[in-house]
């Protein structure tokens, strides 16, 4: 046990003992908050306020938060409030901001830590392309200070992070400037599985599932959001290319149709027993610092059922989602095998021009980032309450459906050798 670790279940020992832990969350304090932080009081549309309230219910109830949980839990919702108000007061002042379009946007999905992040950011060497930071998903509002100001903040905001989970830069390296999933601007709304991901929230989760219209009202904040951002860009004074990545877009394809009627769509497909390792595994070390109770064997089941569902979406649509182009196909071991050659393949396939020095661009990156920037590391079905065989079978239909090419199996803990760590995922990448 780290002494990180240890200090933090004293903590938690101490706050339960004087009954801190067992309090109610209430959404109108943090509502309250937000609106003496930025002296603005209009949200717009308050249908926040609902999912907002099952989203607290749910951490309040079957989470258990730790001390930790419970203020990052605060924190986050009066961020979210905090720029919903910003947006809206924008919105309101500058109507020609949501006014602005959203031209083609690229929207990059499929499977978590498939390569969906890897193809986003060998996308974004070309200077035509945007998409959002981390820094500014979480302040965008030049009230808050100047760009550097900002991203240096957010900068000391993942350090800090960084030392309650420090395994969690080698699963998924995240600097302030990094390009931002999208769950990120959809939680703002609190219609986001960036939720379920952080903490244990099945009611919450189960009310999401139960009716895909409830992702509307977040990709209508979504579009709006990025508008807002597009305002303050002088870099792309005709407006940016779009490109936008999250695996959450599987379970929301209606509604990204409603919002974005010409947005294009990539699918990304990788074996599925790599990818439910690796995401149990990230899983866990997201929610160990804000929880009291944590089993990592009840999370492989988790994100397998998650991630059934989402090969069954992806097989149902196949090649058409309803948008004016195909879906493009992008397959993880052609992109690990020729990252370059794969990002080309998309523009083609949507017949977008790159910028000429996006070749040279990509090479660049690859050198600097190799494998992504992420660490090497080995799984074990065991670890998290799966079994290989059990999921090839689940699994099967989607491998077949789309081609795409099986992956080494992991050794057993008990009988790995060196060589099995070392053959098991240097040629791959996690996200």
């Amino acid at each position: 046990m780290t002494i990180t670790t240890m200090a933090l279940r004293l903590s938690d020992a101490f706050a339960e003992f004087l009954g801190l832990l067992d309090r109610p969350l209430d959404p109108d304090p943090l509502i309250q908050i937000a609106r003496r932080q930025t002296g603005l009081s209009d949200f717009g549309d308050t249908a926040f306020v609902g999912p907002l309230t099952r989203l607290l219910e749910a951490c309040s109830t079957e989470s258990a938060l730790s001390i930790v949980g419970r203020g990052a839990t605060r924190w986050d919702i009066v961020r979210f409030l905090t720029n919903l108000l910003i947006v809206q007061d924008a919105s309101v002042r500058c109507p020609e901001m949501t006014a602005a379009p959203i031209h083609q946007p690229v929207f990059i999905t499929g499977l978590p830590r498939s390569g969906t992040t890897f193809l986003h950011r060998l996308m974004l060497t070309d200077p035509a392309n945007r998409a959002p930071a981390v820094w500014e998903t979480i302040s965008p509002s030049p009230a808050a200070g100047t760009q550097q100001q900002r991203i240096a903040r957010v900068a000391r905001q993942l350090k800090a992070f960084e030392w309650l989970a420090p395994e969690f830069r080698a699963l998924h390296p995240l600097e302030a400037t990094s390009p931002q999933e999208c769950s990120e601007i959809t939680a703002h709304v609190f219609r986001s599985l960036r939720f379920d991901t952080n903490y244990h929230i099945p009611s919450y989760r189960n009310w999401l599932d139960a009716d895909v219209v409830r992702h509307l009202p977040a990709y209508r904040f979504h579009k709006r959001f990025l508008q807002f951002l597009q305002h303050q860009d002088a870099q792309h004074q005709d407006g940016p290319r779009w490109v936008l990545k999250c695996p959450e877009h599987l379970f929301a394809l209606q509604a990204i149709r409603a919002v974005y009627p010409d947005a294009r769509l990539v699918f990304v497909h990788r074996d599925p027993t790599k990818v439910l390792l690796s995401q149990a595994r990230l899983t866990e070390v997201l929610r160990r610092p804000f929880t009291r109770r944590l089993d990592p064997q009840t999370l492989g089941a988790h994100e397998s059922r998650r991630w059934l569902d989402g090969t069954r979406r992806m097989m149902a649509v196949g090649d058409d989602a309803g948008f004016p182009d195909p879906i493009c196909h992008v397959h993880h071991m052609d992109l690990i095998s020729d990252p370059l050659s794969t990002v080309e393949g998309v523009y083609r396939h949507f017949g977008m021009t790159p910028a000429p020095a996006m070749a040279s661009a990509v090479e660049r990156y690859l050198a600097a980032k190799p494998r992504g920037g992420y660490a090497e590391h080995s799984y074990h079905f065991e670890d998290h309450g799966l079994d290989e065989q059990e999921e090839r079978t689940k699994f099967r239909p989607y491998m077949v459906r789309f081609g795409v090419t099986a992956e080494a199996a992991p050794g057993r803990r008990d009988i790995l050798t060196r060589e099995h760590v070392s053959s098991g995922e240097e040629q791959t990448l996690e996200s």
